[in-house]
C-alpha cells in the first residue's frame, strides 16, 4: 500500500509539473572584474560584473538553457547545486567529472531540468576556488496552481553569505596547493557581496532589507562561503524555518539558524517590532582544533520610513565554539508530510543492498612540487583515498568506453579501524591518490555512513551529493558502532537534503534510491568520489 501511494503522489507531483512546465534563456558573461572592499582592491572572476552573480527565477519544474561565455584566462565549469538533473548528468558541470572546464574565449549552454526541487538553490563554479567569487541563486517558485505549504509572504530577499579575501581566488588555492600549506583564512565575511560596519573601512557597504510593519517576508538564505558552517539572525526578530535545500521541513522557530557551506535555507521573519534599524549578522561556527576567524558580519533589516540609527547596539550570537547551539538546532530539522512535497520514501533496513563506511580525513603526502615549504603537504581523502582529477570527464571515459581513466574499486570501508575522534597516537594512516568510483545498480538502495577523523586537526566537513537528495537518518557524537546506533535512526521523518555538515567529531548516516543514471560524485571539498548509476536492462 505504502508503494502505491509513493507512486500515485510522485505521478501527480509530475502531472502537475508537466502542465505548467516553462523555458527560461540566460547569458553569463564570465570575466574579470576589479571591486573595492577593505580600503582594497582586488580582481575578481564573476559573471556579469556582478558579485555575487545574477539570480535565476524559475518556477518548479521548468526548463532553463544558460548559455556560459568564458571571457577569462582560464577554465571552468558552472555546477547548478541541488538540481537533480534526471538523466541529464551531462549537464552537471563539475570539472572532469561530467564534462570538460570550458576554455577561455569559448562558450557553452547548460540544459538545466529542474524536477521535485522547490524553494532556494544556488549556482556556482565548479573547478578549484573560482566558486568563491562566480556564484548566484535560483530561485524556484511553486508551479502554477500550486501553493505554498504557509500563508504567502508579502515579500522575499536572498541572502548570499560568503568567504571575502583580498585578492583572485584562484590565485590563493593555486599558492597553497603548490606549495603544500593550508590556504590562508577568509579576510572578512560578506552578506550579498557587502562587508557591513565591523571591518573598520570608511568605505565597506552594509545591506539593507527595507520591510513594511506587519508584513511576513521569505529569507532565501544560501551559504556561498568556501569553507565556514554559518549562525545567522535578525536582532529582536524570531526566524521560522520551512525549507532546506529545495525541500519543505516542519516549521519551527528559533532566534538564529545555522547553515553549512553548500546548503539553502528558507526562513519565514514577521516584522513586527518597533518601526527602526535592527542588525542581521553572520559569524562562523567551528568545531575544529584550528579554528576560522571569528568576524561578525552586519546587515540592516529596516523598517520603512524609519530615519535614525540602529535599535540594537549589540549583535547577539552564539559562540563561534558553541556546540550545543549547533546540536539544538539541527536536531529541530524535520521532514514534513505536505503535499508540495515528494512522498516521504526512506529506504527501509530491509531494504538496503549497497552499504559504504567512509572516514574524513586531512592526511600527510609527500610534497614533490619545486615551489613546496614543507617536505609533507596537505591532502584531503575520503577512506584514504585522495582524489586525482582525470585529463578527461569521468562521463566521457565511462560512456566511450575509454581505460584508464577512472577505476571502479573505492574501498567501501576505511582501510584501518582505529579510535577515529579519539588519540590518534601510533596511528599511522597512509593516504594514496587515485579517480575512484562507487558502481551501484539502478534502483539500489544506499547507505553511506559519513565519519570524521582527528587527522589533519579534525573539523566538521560539508559533503554534497551530486544528482540526488537524500535522507539524513542518523548523527552523532564520537566513533559510529554499527551495532547500536542503528537503531537510532530517524527512519519516520528524516529531513531530504543535498547538503549535510559531518560533525568534527562524529558521523553522520544518510541513504537514498540511486534512480538517476549516470556518473554523479561525492564530495568533501576538496576530495571527491565517483558515484556511478548504472541502468540495468
Amino acid at each position: 500500500m505504502g508503494l502505491v501511494t509513493w507512486f500515485v503522489g510522485v505521478l501527480f507531483l509530475s502531472t502537475l509539473l508537466l502542465c505548467s512546465a516553462d523555458v527560461h534563456h540566460y547569458e553569463f558573461f564570465v570575466r574579470e572584474s576589479k571591486f573595492k572592499k577593505m580600503c582594497n582592491t582586488s580582481t575578481l572572476l564573476v559573471v556579469n560584473n556582478s558579485y555575487p552573480g545574477p539570480e535565476i527565477r524559475v518556477h518548479r519544474g521548468d526548463t532553463v538553457f544558460v548559455n556560459v561565455h568564458n571571457r577569462g584566462k582560464y577554465g571552468f565549469t558552472i555546477h547548478w547545486h541541488g538540481v537533480k538533473q534526471p538523466r541529464n548528468p551531462w549537464f552537471d558541470g563539475p570539472e572532469f567529472i561530467t564534462q570538460c572546464p570550458i576554455r577561455p574565449r569559448t562558450n557553452f549552454t547548460y540544459k538545466i531540468i529542474l524536477s521535485e526541487e522547490i524553494g532556494t538553490l544556488w549556482w556556482h563554479a565548479h573547478s578549484d576556488w573560482t566558486r568563491g567569487s562566480v556564484h548566484g541563486a535560483i530561485v524556484i517558485l511553486p508551479a502554477e496552481n500550486e501553493t505554498y505549504p504557509f500563508p504567502t509572504p508579502d515579500g522575499e530577499q536572498t541572502i548570499i553569505l560568503e568567504s571575502w579575501y583580498n585578492g583572485n581566488f584562484k590565485k590563493i588555492i593555486d599558492k597553497a596547493l603548490a606549495s603544500g600549506t593550508p590556504p590562508p583564512q577568509p579576510d572578512a565575511y560578506a552578506i550579498n557581496g557587502h562587508l557591513g560596519d565591523t571591518y573598520g573601512c570608511p568605505t565597506d557597504t552594509i545591506f539593507r532589507m527595507e520591510v513594511d510593519y506587519e508584513k511576513t517576508y521569505l529569507l532565501r538564505i544560501i551559504n556561498a562561503a568556501m569553507n565556514e558552517q554559518q549562525f545567522f539572525t535578525i536582532m529582536n526578530h524570531t526566524l521560522t524555518v520551512v525549507a532546506l535545500d529545495a525541500s519543505y521541513v516542519r516549521r519551527f522557530k528559533s532566534d538564529y539558524i545555522l547553515i553549512s557551506p553548500g546548503q539553502t535555507m528558507d526562513v519565514l521573519v514577521f516584522a513586527n517590532r518597533n518601526a527602526g534599524q535592527y542588525y542581521m549578522a553572520t559569524r562562523p561556527f567551528s568545531d575544529s582544533a584550528v579554528a576560522p576567524v571569528d568576524f561578525i558580519t552586519t546587515g540592516i533589516f529596516q523598517y520603512t520610513n524609519f530615519v535614525g540609527g540602529s535599535n540594537a547596539s549589540l549583535v547577539t550570537l552564539p559562540a563561534m565554539n558553541n556546540t550545543d547551539a549547533m546540536l539544538n538546532f539541527i536536531s529541530r530539522i524535520r521532514n514534513t508530510n505536505v503535499t508540495q512535497n515528494p512522498p516521504i520514501n526512506v529506504p527501509a533496513d530491509t531494504d538496503i543492498n549497497r552499504r559504504v563506511f567512509i572516514t574524513l580525513a586531512v592526511n600527510d603526502l609527500p610534497c614533490k612540487n619545486s615551489k613546496c615549504v614543507v617536505s609533507d603537504g596537505f591532502a584531503a581523502s575520503l577512506n584514504n583515498v585522495s582524489f586525482v582529477y582525470p585529463h578527461i570527464d569521468v562521463l566521457q571515459a565511462y560512456y566511450r568506453n575509454i581505460r584508464g581513466v577512472f577505476a571502479k574499486n573505492f574501498p567501501f570501508l576505511p582501510p584501518e579501524f582505529y579510535d577515529f575522534t579519539g588519540n590518534l597516537t601510533g596511528v599511522v594512516s597512509a593516504v594514496e591518490v587515485g579517480t575512484r568510483a562507487i558502481c551501484v545498480n539502478y534502483g539500489d538502495a544506499v547507505e553511506i555512513v559519513l565519519q570524521s577523523t582527528q587527522m589533519g586537526a579534525g573539523g566538521s566537513h560539508p559533503i554534497h551529493l551530486h544528482g540526488y537528495s537524500f535522507y539524513w537518518v542518523g548523527a552523532g557524537l564520537g566513533n559510529f558502532n554499527g551495532e547500536t546506533d542503528p537503531s537510532t535512526y530517524n527512519l519516520v521523518d528524516p529531513p531530504l537534503m543535498n547538503t549535510i555538515d559531518v560533525p568534527g567529531t562524529g558521523w553522520v548516516a544518510i541513504r537514498f534510491f540511486a534512480n538517476n543514471p549516470g556518473k554523479f560524485h561525492l564530495e568533501s571539498s576538496p576530495s571527491s568520489i565517483v558515484l556511478t548509476t548504472k541502468v540495468i536492462k
